[in-house]
């Protein structure tokens, strides 16, 4: 058995598919903004056929603050259906507000995502005792495993180590997705709550080394264009093959770190189009990336290899 082997063989049965690759998906849209249910399809199709475990649709990554209810619902229940159980969905139902989170996550539950997946709220700030009572209300909702999202790069407000750990209390509440590119985090979390929470990384530099301090996973924007190079590299990490999954990780390494030139995913959704999966369309307040970010995404999409 391999280390990262025993690190799956101790997290719990519910979360033993919703590790590994992971991708934050893109949501495709037209030229006029509409969402392009076509070309999610075909990433959808591309994803599954490269290797990744898990979808992760409606997250920030798929423009969740800029769907309307009703887009983010279907776009769930998309994912839903045309995966059809081939991997597992691990549906957005974050908000800056409790009850429209509730709401989500319990929408998640009825077209039959496998789990949900739940951002820190963003402007309100709350305190750790508000943070505490939102993802309690959300995991008080359904019978979906949850996991918060932890970014406050994005929501400017971090869930403490303590609090994560009154949150790991309850049975719904599963793991983390951490985006603090803090690699003490994992340490942290396996020494206060256990081996058996799922920790997964929401920073794709980094996700070699937070697989080596203990994390299970990445939830990655890279993957939207290297599925099957994702998968390699975590399949490798499992097996024990670490020189191969550092080789995967270095020549990732320029989309890893180009991919947020600009705010994300205006230079996914870019490059994207490049391969030939919808288009570069954004909604405001987001726009298109800048003719200089533009040629460096294109070398780094040409230094990692891709089209895979």
């Amino acid at each position: 058995m391999t280390v990262q082997d025993a690190f799956i063989h101790e997290i719990p049965t519910s979360c033993v598919r919703l590790v590994g690759s992971m991708t934050a998906l893109i949501t495709p849209m037209t030229e006029d903004g509409a969402v392009s249910f076509d070309a999610f399809g075909q990433l959808i199709e591309a994803q599954i056929a490269g290797g990744t475990d898990v979808l992760v649709p409606a997250g920030t990554t798929g423009e969740s603050p800029t769907l309307s209810h009703d887009e983010h619902g279907r776009v769930v229940a998309f994912a839903v259906e045309r995966s059809n159980g081939r991997v597992p969905v691990m549906a957005g139902a974050g908000s800056n507000s409790t009850r429209e989170a509730v709401e989500l996550a319990r929408h998640a539950a009825a077209v039959g995502a496998n789990a949900v997946l739940v951002v820190t709220p963003y402007y309100n700030k709350p305190t750790q005792e508000g943070l505490y009572r939102h993802f309690m209300m959300v995991a008080d909702a359904t019978d979906l495993p949850l996991f918060v999202y932890n970014i406050p790069g994005r929501s400017v407000v971090d869930v403490s180590n303590e609090t994560m750990a009154r949150l790991a209390r309850h049975p719904n509440i599963v793991g983390v997705k951490d985006a603090t590119a803090n690699l003490a985090r994992p340490l942290q979390m396996r020494q206060m709550i256990g081996a058996g929470f799922v920790q997964l990384s929401g920073d794709d530099a980094t996700t070699l080394p937070y697989l080596a301090a203990g994390g299970h996973g990445c939830i990655s924007v890279t993957s939207n264009l290297a599925p099957a190079t994702c998968a390699r590299m975590h399949r490798a990490w499992r097996e024990g093959r670490f020189a191969d999954a550092l080789a995967l990780h270095l020549r990732l390494m320029p989309l890893h770190e180009t991919l947020f030139c600009e705010a994300s995913p205006g230079p996914v959704k870019y490059l994207a189009q490049r391969l030939g999966i919808g288009t570069s369309a954004l909604r405001l307040p987001l726009v298109e990336p800048k003719d200089a970010s533009r040629a460096l995404l294109d070398a780094a999409l040409q230094a990692a290899g891709l089209p895979e």
